[in-house]
């Protein structure tokens, strides 16, 4: 809890701000956004591999997780930190850069979960997803929607 602000009149305060006070909505909106996000990634990469037969796992993630990170940046700034008062593209590279980093990541869990170790591609979805929200939601918060 901040300090209340002292009050110009002797003797009084002003009543002390909790600084945590939106923290639960904003997380609640973080894994609403997140789940979308999420489901657009795994729908995308299904796609890619049921109906266009692409041969790699780790590519059709990686087409998904574009989707997805498009899917997620819209959400972050728009509905999750609201901070669409700054500049967009300054944001967006912030962004980009991060979730690169992080789709590189986990399209290396998938890599290896199902091109080398030949196991299920949703559960290998899920620990990827795993990585991706850990990562993600400390790299918007204090690098990107500052």
């Amino acid at each position: 809890m901040t300090e209340a602000p002292k009050s110009s009149v002797a003797g009084t305060e002003a009543p002390a701000v909790d600084a945590g006070t939106n923290h639960g909505a904003e997380a609640l909106r973080y894994v609403l956004n997140g789940v979308t996000a999420t489901f657009v990634n795994w729908a995308v990469m299904r796609l890619c591999l049921d109906v266009f037969h692409l041969p790699w796992a780790w590519l059709a993630y990686w087409v998904g997780a574009l989707f997805g990170i498009t899917t997620s940046f819209l959400g972050s700034r728009y509905f999750v930190f609201r901070k669409n008062d700054r500049p967009v593209l300054g944001q967006a590279v912030k962004f980009l850069s991060a979730y690169v980093i992080i789709a590189l990541l986990a399209s290396g869990v998938m890599h290896v979960w199902v091109d080398w170790l030949h196991l299920d591609s949703n559960l290998g979805f899920l620990m990827a997803t795993g990585v991706q929200v850990v990562l993600s939601y400390f790299g918007n918060k204090f690098l990107v929607f500052t």
